[in-house]
């Protein structure tokens, strides 16, 4: 929701609620036509105010586009990377970060699982 229509939608409500104590106060112990002329106005404006935030158009959504490097393990060699359980032969497009981990899905077999790191020594 926008910040326009939040604004107006707040400013109906305490409009609203003025023009209905006008009217209610016009007829107290006699008669105020003018208080209750006041709260008519004070409805209407109400009424288009909630109409008119409405029919405010959404804010356009800037679209980013993120570029994830992911450094594979050391013992990955992407010329010869083949799948854990068929052993299909796999791209970097196969592999997502997924809660900080590099996960691996083939495409073939439909298998899924962490790429683990041994330690380079």
């Amino acid at each position: 929701m926008t910040v326009g229509r939040i604004i107006a939608y707040i400013a109906a409500a305490i409009v609203l609620l003025f023009g209905v104590l006008f009217i209610w106060a016009a007829f107290g112990t006699e008669f105020n036509s003018g208080w209750f002329i006041t709260g008519l106005v004070s409805v209407a404006i109400g009424f288009g105010l909630i109409w008119f935030a409405g029919r405010l158009k959404p804010e356009t959504q800037i679209e980013q586009n993120v570029t994830l490097n992911i450094d594979l393990p050391a013992n990955v060699d992407l010329e010869s990377f083949k799948c854990q359980s068929c052993g299909g032969v796999l791209s970097p497009d196969n592999v997502e970060m997924v809660a900080g981990a590099p996960v691996v899905s083939c495409p073939y077999c439909g298998t899924t699982y962490q790429l683990t790191e041994d330690p380079k020594w």
